[in-house]
């Protein structure tokens, strides 16, 4: 068995953070990260656009309290307002951290640190990285972690949380290299999982965001928060669904449809192409529904509407957002220097998730927490984004959440003792999991079942949605959990065995997508990405509230907990 002071499950931003933090507060803690990636191959390598903080380096008028301000109405007033204030009063501090340990923001000419205009924010406060802004953060701290003794088990896939009489006590993980199980013990277990744009079958998430935590978390009978608030990205590249970053917006890009027009004016007249991610990518569908999409033979009526660089210039495109055209030049040959690139809503981004409160402590349910246990990042829901997040924010809240949850910790294990852990118990039931898999004499290949199922989602539980329409689709998501117990695997091996990996990621799919669906048909409004043409309107009197979702094989159970609000009363939300 192995043993550490802290156990971190995801590589990304959030895990790496808190881990960073945790060995800064103690040097002399035994922690771990295991990641089912290598480290620096987690999904936050990919988060392009920018990280939000009132430098003030563009505008001096901004402040935290603007910034708080936008991510609420951003949100549509469902953040709770305590964690948003401790994001962004925070952000500055961890920016001019994250600068000193080596990363490489792009600059002013006067050398501070430059910021854009990103949708939803009234001032300019989006530092960067060019367009890769992940990849420049995730790189030095995990260079960090290597020079702090941190252990990185990379390449284990994470099966089961132990938990046991309401305490955390370690996980169950399976080599992916040789297929040993092995189970590790600590005194504190945090979950930084990312999210799960798998789910859906057009995602501009990477083939790892499977929801492996929080289908975790759910199965140890621990509520998930407000699944139903998946974000949809207005600009996935079509047809492969990666996402062309809204700094591309930011740096001045037009949304066109089929007859030249930008259609955004209808939508948000004053925010026009930097709406809020919600708003922006319902318009586009409503465009495409009109008739005003466009074809890939530049004929009206089609799937996809156009991002159109050309009026910034060959110089602006190359220096400010490289990466949006190098995607769109190697995936679909367009060369966006003389070309509108195709897009069309995708998955980016869960609101939702594992319920914690500001130091990153799981709750059992509205009132109690769960000891030992921690979470930070997408996989978790603090809540700062409510039922829409900003962009730019996604990565403020991983530094400062990863960072708050990594002190909280270090301060949590003092003095702690290791949990009793009945080993062999753990490792025979994972083992008895494998070989049922292996020698499961089934007639669906892994494939069929998860496209079906990322269909049906896609289809029954996408950006419009209806009573008849999920309750359609909970139906066929229930046949399609019934053919989990008839699919089978070619490779019967234990070296390198992926099909195992990705049954278990099935799944875990299936289990987010059901809580996810259940959440969505029990919220009867309209509110940020959640939006019901059966009931178009915001309807605080019932639903400002947070939904809590408890997961069993019989059923889901819908409860729901308060919304913090500390500093601003809902209003109508314009823009």
């Amino acid at each position: 068995m192995f043993e550490h002071d802290v156990i971190i499950v995801g590589g990304g931003l959030a895990g790496c953070r808190a881990a960073l933090e945790i060995t800064r507060t103690n040097p002399n803690l035994n922690v771990a990260v295991v990641a089912k990636t290598h480290p620096i191959r987690s999904h936050s390598v990919a988060a392009q656009g920018g990280i939000a903080a009132t430098l003030k380096n563009v505008d001096p008028t901004d402040s935290w309290e603007a910034h708080a301000f936008d991510t609420v109405k951003g949100s549509d007033y469902l953040a709770d307002q305590d964690a948003v204030e401790i994001l962004t009063r925070e952000a500055p501090e961890v920016i001019i951290d994250l600068e000193h340990m080596g990363v490489l923001f792009s600059r002013l000419a006067d050398g501070h640190i430059a910021q854009r205009a990103f949708g939803g924010h009234s001032h300019n406060r989006t530092c960067y990285a060019a367009d890769k802004t992940g990849h420049a953060i995730l790189h030095e701290l995990v260079s960090n972690l290597r020079r702090n003794g941190v252990h990185l088990y990379q390449e284990w896939y994470v099966m089961r949380l132990i938990l046991e009489e309401g305490q955390a006590k370690g996980i169950v993980m399976y080599n992916i290299l040789d297929g040993h199980i092995e189970v590790v013990r600590a005194k504190a277990v945090m979950f930084a999982t990312g999210g799960y744009g798998r789910v859906y079958n057009t995602t501009s998430n990477d083939y790892a965001s499977t929801g492996d935590g929080l289908a975790m978390t759910a199965l140890a009978g621990l509520p998930l928060e407000d699944m139903e608030f998946v974000q949809f990205h207005p600009t996935g590249l079509y047809p492969v669904g990666v996402l062309i970053s809204e700094a591309v917006r930011g740096e001045g890009a037009y949304l066109i449809n089929s007859q030249g027009e930008r259609f955004m004016e209808r939508y948000a007249p004053s925010r026009m192409e930097l709406a809020p991610r919600d708003i922006t990518s319902r318009a586009i569908a409503y465009e495409i529904r009109a008739g005003r999409g466009i074809h890939p033979d530049g004929s009206a009526g089609g799937p996809f509407v156009y991002l159109d660089l050309r009026h910034m210039g060959k110089e602006k495109i190359m220096s400010r957002v490289p990466f949006c055209w190098e995607e769109a030049h190697r995936l679909v040959s367009i060369d966006a220097v003389i070309e509108p690139i195709p897009v069309r809503p995708t998955i980016h981004y869960c609101m939702g998730g594992i319920p914690v409160n500001t130091d990153g402590q799981v709750r059992s349910g509205s009132d109690g927490f769960v000891d030992g246990f921690f979470a930070a990042g997408e996989t978790s829901c603090v809540s700062v984004h409510g039922a829409n997040r900003l962009g730019s924010n996604s990565l403020l809240e991983c530094v400062v959440y990863g960072r708050r949850t990594g002190a909280k910790i270090a301060q949590f294990v003092q003095n702690r003792k290791l949990p009793i852990v009945d080993e062999q118990h753990y490792i025979t039931e994972a083992q008895q999991q494998i070989q049922a898999l292996l020698a499961q004499q089934g007639q669906y290949r892994i494939s069929q079942v998860r496209h079906a199922f990322q269909d049906c989602m896609t289809q029954y539980c996408g950006v419009f949605r209806t009573e008849q329409l999920m309750q359609e689709g909970a139906q066929k998501l229930q046949e399609i959990q019934n053919q989990y117990s008839q699919i089978y695997l070619d490779d019967k091996g234990d070296c390198w065995n992926t099909e195992i990996v990705e049954a278990l990621e099935l799944q875990s799919l299936i289990v987010v997508g059901r809580l996810i669906l259940a959440s969505a048909m029990n919220r009867q409004e309209s509110r940020g990405a959640h939006f019901r043409e059966d009931f178009p309107q915001r309807d605080d009197t019932n639903f400002l509230k947070h939904t809590m979702a408890y997961y069993s094989p019989a059923g889901i159970d819908i409860q729901y907990a308060k919304v913090a609000i500390t500093m601003f009363e809902p209003k109508e939300r314009k823009y």
